[in-house]
């Protein structure tokens, strides 16, 4: 029994790793396809509105260089003044080219905000908005304590079934092979008797057969 709960728990750790490598190697992955630390934003204001909605996720695309940022783009940025948020808005304008700074306004907003919309230079700059996955941004309020523990539990416990399963179904397949192997032996020892008692029947219609020749011999 402790052996079982042993394998088990190797088991479950085993799942355990394999998940959390493969999360670490697809984020990574997607950290220098996109060439920025975090490719995912989510919209958390009406800024953007009608083009980007609260809850829209944003692919972002880091290797779009700065000097290439135009009018019209809508870019990520941290917010000029203290770098305490990041913003996603439209550029509205190039205010300077040495070094290039450049203004930008949410579309929802009436004017371009000072200190969250310029001036923005190459060090605020995170990147240039390549995808939009509408509302999927849902999922992380459900991510938030403590329901993102709730889904943790679950996940271990899927795991911790599987693993029971697994087992259950190993002992199941074990006994019925020792069931067959019970069943062969009994065979085995059967088939004998069958053979002599077939032997038996052979060698009492042989004498039967002879009967009749001892009989003339007598009379003679």
């Amino acid at each position: 029994m402790k052996l079982n709960k042993k394998i088990m728990s190797k088991g479950i750790l085993k799942d355990i790793m394999i998940v959390a490598i493969g999360v670490v190697v697809i984020w990574v992955g997607l950290q220098v396809a996109f060439g920025t630390q975090n490719p995912f934003y989510v919209v958390a204001s009406g800024s953007m509105i009608p083009v980007l909605q609260v809850y829209d996720v944003l692919i972002v695309q880091g290797h779009e260089p700065f000097e290439d940022i135009k009018v019209g783009d809508i870019i990520v940025f941290n917010r000029p003044s203290g770098h305490d948020r990041v913003i996603v808005h439209r550029v509205a304008a190039i205010i300077d080219d040495e070094p290039k700074t450049i203004r930008t306004k949410g579309d929802a907003n009436p004017a371009s905000i000072p200190g969250t919309d310029y001036p923005i230079t190459k060090e605020e700059y995170i990147g240039k908005v390549a995808y939009t996955i509408p509302q999927i941004g849902y999922v992380t309020q459900l991510l938030k304590p403590p329901m993102n523990y709730i889904i943790i539990v679950i996940v271990i416990g899927i795991m911790v079934v599987k693993q029971m399963s697994k087992k259950k179904n190993e002992k199941e397949l074990s006994l019925n092979s020792l069931n067959q192997n019970d069943s062969q032996i009994e065979s085995s020892v059967d088939i004998p008797e069958l053979d002599k008692l077939e032997k038996d029947n052979v060698y009492s219609r042989h004498e039967e057969s002879k009967l009749p020749e001892e009989e003339s011999k007598d009379q003679k």
